[in-house]
């Protein structure tokens, strides 16, 4: 069934997106915070451990999805 309906690609290929999702947010944020630009209504400060494990997470995210896609 998962064969027909192509379950195991649409999965690794929602995983590469996610990853590739966390990458670009999170290093679109870190590049604003280095400018010294702060967005629009955000009252909270810059963590920057979070994004750099968030970061981390989607690299290993973008790796397993791509990694994944090339073994089906």
């Amino acid at each position: 069934m998962s064969e027909l309906l192509g379950l195991d690609e649409i999965l690794a290929e929602l995983i590469l997106g996610l990853g590739l999702a966390l990458i670009a947010g999170n290093g679109y944020a870190w590049y604003r915070h280095r400018k010294g630009q702060k967005p629009e209504g955000v009252e909270g400060e810059f963590r920057a451990g979070r994004v750099a494990f968030l970061l981390v997470v989607g690299v290993v995210m973008a790796v397993w999805g791509s990694v994944s896609m090339l073994t089906t």
